[in-house]
């Protein structure tokens, strides 16, 4: 019966670093019970026998770049005879203090649940794995200690844009995508270097510097369509020191007030702007059934207006009244 890679990586690690003087891989050959099986049988053709050994250093091989890619340093010495040999250190094998609190070590954690869809699944699970080794509690075993509340903090990472964009703003590569705005029918090609991606409010943002139109940019990960595709080249500008993404979101948003606007909501309609309003009055009986409310006013305010449809009727400032109209126009068009 084969031998499971697991228990043929950890007998290969216990030799190494059970060892005070290094081993040949021929030593190691004979000391572990997986290459034994892949030696063969004594006795076969040389063919055979050649092939065997060819199997068998491929495998020592992959092992030994695996037990390297988990974490363990093994060195190479070359002997007075000529031949190579192989050991794992203690003192370099040891890893130093590591200590987190309890909302660092639970911050750990839900960071590496954002890979839960991505490719990097496995190396966040391989990381959590060498912290617990080192004897650190994540996630789950802060929680089994003191229960957390009712409710637990998620990031989700569900659009397929968000791997590419976040390799693409790791290596600094430019990419190219198509973009549907909210105000537009159809997606535009944009051409972007990407900065960073932050999550706010459940959705995932990308910040970066639009080519086309020569200045800094958020995009919303859901409204890229189609797939993300990588550029050749170095970026054309630098990468600022502190990106606002939540900053520039809020603003296109309307989180950030730069003035105040008067509107009329037909009663039981537009809770959301409600909530926001400064002020709100019911008028009288000539519009029966209609409130009239002064809210904060920042851009991205008549995509929110624009919803409401005939339950909404904008009096100042004139800029605004004038964009949710032309929003209005351009939905009737598609």
């Amino acid at each position: 019966m084969a031998i499971a890679k697991a228990e043929r990586l950890m007998n290969l690690a216990l030799c190494l670093l059970g060892t005070r003087r290094p081993l040949t891989k021929r030593e190691l050959r004979a000391s572990i019970e997986a290459y034994l099986e892949a030696g063969g049988a004594a006795g076969a053709s040389a063919e055979t026998s050649a092939a065997r050994d060819e199997a068998f250093n491929r495998m020592f091989e992959r092992d030994k770049d695996d037990l390297r890619e988990l974490g363990l340093v093994i060195e190479t010495v070359e002997g007075i005879d000529g031949e190579i040999g192989y050991l794992a250190r203690r003192d370099s094998n040891r890893l130093p203090p590591i200590t987190f609190d309890a909302e660092e070590a639970a911050a750990l954690g839900l960071a590496a649940k954002v890979w839960q869809q991505a490719r990097l699944a496995g190396a966040a699970s391989g990381a959590l794995q060498k912290l617990r080794a080192a004897g650190m509690p994540l996630a789950e075993e802060v929680y089994a200690a003191e229960p957390p509340s009712a409710l637990e903090p998620r990031i989700p990472a569900h659009e397929a844009a968000f791997e590419p964009l976040m390799l693409a703003c790791r290596d600094r590569r430019p990419v190219v995508f198509d973009y549907r705005k909210a105000s537009a029918a159809q997606p535009e090609r944009r051409q972007v270097e990407p900065w960073i991606l932050e999550c706010w409010r459940g959705h995932w943002y990308l910040a970066g510097w639009d080519r086309d139109r020569q200045a800094e940019r958020v995009f919303r990960l859901s409204r890229i369509t189609g797939k993300v595709r990588s550029r050749a080249g170095a970026f054309t500008t630098e990468v600022p020191d502190h990106v606002t993404v939540r900053e520039t979101v809020e603003s296109w948003a309307g989180e950030t007030a730069t003035g105040t606007a008067r509107i009329r909501l037909r009663a039981g309609h537009g809770y959301p702007l409600r909530a926001r309003a400064l002020t709100i009055h019911r008028l009288g009986e000539g519009d029966e059934g209609w409130d009239e409310l002064e809210i904060p006013y920042g851009h991205g305010l008549d995509a929110s207006l624009v919803e409401l449809g005939r339950d909404v009727l904008v009096l100042e400032p004139a800029e605004l009244r004038a964009d949710v109209i032309d929003r209005l126009r351009a939905v009737a068009k598609g």
